[in-house]
């Protein structure tokens, strides 16, 4: 039963979700099931939360497929054994977040919620869940082959910097146990492999196909692909004690992760070789439509009915993708690595659709809140000659300047904006997602019209009265390592942000968000940056603390030392104390931070600037 379909989502029966019991897998009629996915997030069954994703297309496909949500890793076990053994094999995913950035803070302090649970509780899911997961299946059915995947294994795929523990982990493959491990997002690369083993060749054969990764003894040849080209990476035994080669190997990484066509990677850990297969092409629109029009209940499982609340549900329930991918490139972000550079768009009718099921769901007030994607603006956005992207490995399609063969023809998205405004029980359809501003002006005033149009169109109808952008810094020499525009575009789009406003008599703020203690920022960074904010008006509330996280530019410096293009080193704010006083420039207003600003300013030998932060 489709949801666009439903006009009572109050009655929907219990086997419109995947089973989640033993009680619910007889009920439909099932001896065993073919595949059991284990996630470390309540079970939502939603094109937003990947469990649900893969479980509707392999279903598709013929599949029975059972959710093991949240398992109790504590106990006797009796979770990872309720749902039996599968025929096929287990996937295994920490949910749509890393585990240890679920948990913890910039400043590594454990967080007290969880958005992915019910009720927000913390507490339950292990920390890095992945592994601790794998390593159950694998104690309890030896024989049952594991799949992991989801952003947490996707970015852990090779040998690895572990903010948490403070050292070098070895590729999570290792690491775990698992089997197998799908990267990126799994659409194609686990629809292949199912097809696969429903015409009876074994798991074992299956290390041909795209987009998967996997163990081999080191003496062992590589399994045969004509069309494919290998590159060996610098090994796991090697990068932890060479810090300069450790950071060279990312360079590799990331170039092949934004080819069109890319080399099959391997890397040795541990008398074993990693064989890291290239990824699928990117999915064309049609491909794309049929993982969003899956029959999504689009709820939670009902189990979670009298438990509370799941916070990440709440916030994205009234909410839709237009589009996956990004090609900012940013140092800092985890999207481009493991959604891809390349931007891949849903239909227009596809999104319309999902856009009629939304204002059917239970408790729909007439406000659409997101209509978003990974950068709201960059809806059907590509090469304009595919054959010049075919060959390109830049990391970022848009810096250092927008690239002369991209479209950034924003009227399809206009377009599409006003036809949900034309729905007649939409009220509203704002945009949550993030503006990624510098698209407005290319630099050669292509599309100008069309940018112009778009941004009317956002600001006049489709801001909630605060619009989110990420200039994230206002110096040049910390945005160029960002990989981000320079600040300028952000004070052209905040002129036309208030023009547009004075035009149609509203009053509405642009809120901006920025990161403190990046790579090469040091103090004096953000005592300019947070006089460039203040005399623009703004009283900030709120600054990231950069997190490293695996696979991003910014994590491989903080961790080596190095910029792994240029082999140069890179200062990074490494103390406690380092990364509060940045802080404490960011917030200039405090009473407690006034003196040590007056402190620093004279150190600075910059004690003509106190008047600048302070009126006496």
């Amino acid at each position: 039963m489709a949801y666009d379909s439903i006009d009572n989502f109050n009655e929907l029966p219990i086997t419109a979700w995947a089973p989640t019991t033993k009680e619910e897998i007889d009920k439909r009629g099932w001896d065993q099931c073919d595949v059991i996915l284990v996630t470390g997030d309540a079970y939502i069954d939603h094109p937003a939360f990947g469990a649900a994703v893969i479980a509707r297309l392999l279903e598709e496909k013929g599949l029975k497929v059972a959710i093991l949500s949240q398992p109790n890793w504590r106990d006797d076990l009796r979770d990872f054994k309720k749902l039996g053994i599968p025929k096929y094999f287990f996937g295994v995913t920490s949910g749509n977040m890393d585990s240890m950035v679920n948990h913890y803070t910039a400043g590594l302090r454990l967080r007290s919620d969880d958005a992915y649970s019910p009720g927000g509780q913390a507490g339950l899911r292990p920390n890095y869940a992945t592994v601790t997961y794998t390593k159950i299946l694998k104690k309890l059915f030896p024989d049952s082959p594991v799949i992991i995947g989801g952003i947490e294994a996707s970015l852990r795929r090779v040998t690895h910097f572990d903010y948490w523990k403070n050292k070098l982990a070895p590729p999570i493959l290792e690491e775990s146990g698992a089997d197998l491990l799908v990267y990126g997002m799994g659409d194609q690369p686990i629809v292949r492999f199912a097809e696969l083993l429903m015409k009876g060749v074994p798991f074992q054969s299956l290390k041909t196909i795209p987009q998967t990764a996997f163990l081999i003894d080191e003496d062992v040849a590589l399994p045969k692909n004509k069309e494919w080209k290998d590159f060996e990476l610098t090994s796991h035994e090697e990068c932890l004690l060479d810090k300069l080669k450790y950071a060279r190997n990312f360079r590799y990484v990331e170039q092949e992760s934004n080819k069109q066509f890319a080399r099959r990677l391997i890397q040795k850990v541990n008398g074993k070789k990693m064989v890291i297969n290239p990824p699928f092409t990117t999915m064309n629109e049609k491909e794309l439509d049929a993982s969003f029009d899956l029959p999504y209940t689009r709820l939670p499982h009902p189990k979670y009915k009298k438990r509370g609340a799941i916070p990440a549900f709440e916030m994205i329930k009234f909410s839709l993708n237009m589009h996956r991918g990004c090609f900012g490139g940013c140092s800092f972000c985890t999207i481009s690595a493991h959604q891809g550079k390349f931007v891949a768009s849903r239909s227009e009718k596809s999104i319309l659709k999902e856009v009629e099921a939304i204002t059917k769901m239970p408790g729909f007030s007439g406000v659409i809140s997101d209509l978003g994607g990974p950068s709201a603006n960059m809806y059907k956005m590509k090469g304009i000659d595919q054959n010049i992207c075919d060959k390109c490995a830049a990391p970022s399609c848009i810096f250092p300047i927008v690239c002369r063969n991209l479209d950034t023809n924003h009227a399809p998205l206009t377009s599409l904006y006003k036809k949900v405004r034309e729905i007649p029980k939409v009220k509203k359809a704002f945009v949550g997602s993030g503006i990624r501003y510098d698209l407005l002006f290319h630099p050669k005033g292509k599309f100008q019209k069309e940018s112009d149009e778009y941004m009317e169109e956002l600001v006049a109808h489709h801001v909630s009265g605060r619009l989110k952008v990420a200039p994230e810094h206002t110096e040049d020499a910390v945005l160029k390592l960002m990989r981000k525009p320079k600040f300028e575009y952000f004070l052209k789009f905040k002129k036309k942000f208030e023009q547009i406003n004075k035009l149609y008599q509203l009053k509405q703020e642009m809120i901006p968000y920025f990161i403190s203690s990046h790579p090469l920022c040091k103090e004096e960074d953000m005592m300019n940056l947070a006089l460039k904010t203040k005399e623009l008006g703004y009283k900030l509330e709120q600054v990231q603390d950069f997190t490293p996280t695996p696979m991003t530019l910014a994590t491989e410096i903080y961790y080596s030392g190095y910029h792994p293009y240029t082999l140069q080193k890179v200062y990074c704010a490494m103390t406690g104390d380092e990364k509060i006083n940045q802080r404490k420039f960011f917030f200039w207003y405090k009473e407690e931070n006034k003196n040590f600003i007056r402190n620093k300013l004279s150190k600075m030998k910059k004690i003509d600037l106190v008047a600048r932060f302070f009126k006496f």
